[in-house]
């Protein structure tokens, strides 16, 4: 089996974030940079999947600047096979991102696309589900577990009411929830053998795709401070803020 885990160079989660003075973004210039997180998951339970047998390689690809290599780089280092970047000095919306991958599934055939359920920098959580429409796919979103079978994989996917388990035929669209496992640190022996791993380059242009942005952002604000509380003396002085000042009740 092949898969394909499609991974997005963010800010990194430790970074507090910080909006552009001109407010027409965040601001990312010397801001430490790294996998998403959820992503990162995905590219462990592929490496467990090839690790018990199941799969034979796994594709990593990563979409945007130059850097995004150092992205694939870091998969590579934790166990995946190749890479591939689709190089792009434009921000891809996730529709756009979603047709590239359907292009790179057409050519790649993978039998499985496994992928993090949201980027921590839009949190859009739409590109698996409109790869999945894309493709024809079928799919499991927000799974915590997977199982692989003849044919069909079994998924746990955390729903409002709890978990929900349900079968999906392959080849399908899996994204994953945190609670699927716990990401390894890549070693110094396989970051060094991530060195030499082939990483392939193309241009949205090549797969014959047009990335042209549908939205445009109007303005970038920081939250307003949050206000300090006050101390009340009494129940019918708390009532009476929360009715009158407030005015939640």
């Amino acid at each position: 089996m092949k898969v394909l885990v499609p991974v997005k160079r963010v800010i990194d989660y430790n970074v507090k974030i910080r909006v552009k003075a001109d407010n027409t973004g965040v601001e990312t210039a010397n801001v430490k940079m790294s996998m998403n997180p959820f992503d990162e998951i995905s590219v462990e339970e592929a490496i467990r999947m090839k690790e018990a047998g199941t799969v034979e390689e796994i594709i990593v690809v990563s979409m945007g600047v130059q850097q995004c290599q150092e992205t694939i780089r870091t998969a590579l280092a934790m166990g995946a096979d190749r890479g591939i970047h689709v190089k792009s000095d434009e921000d891809l919306e996730p529709l756009a991102v979603a047709k590239l991958l359907k292009a790179i599934v057409d050519k790649e055939s993978p039998e499985l696309v496994i992928l993090g359920k949201q980027a921590i920098d839009d949190d859009s959580n739409q590109t698996g589900q409109m790869l999945a429409a894309l493709l024809g796919w079928s799919q499991g979103t927000f799974v915590s577990k997977i199982e692989l079978g003849d044919g069909s994989a079994k998924v746990t996917r955390e729903v409002d009411s709890g978990l929900e388990t349900i079968e999906v035929d392959l080849p399908t669209i899996v994204t994953v929830d945190l609670r699927l496992n716990e990401p390894r640190y890549a070693s110094l022996p396989n970051i060094m053998k991530a060195k030499k791993k082939p990483i392939d380059e193309v241009a949205p242009a090549d797969l014959g795709i047009d990335t042209a942005p549908r939205l445009q952002t109007l303005k970038v604000e920081e939250p307003p401070v949050r206000q300090a509380g006050v101390m009340v003396d009494s129940v019918a002085a708390l009532v009476d803020k929360l009715k009158n000042e407030a005015r939640v009740i």
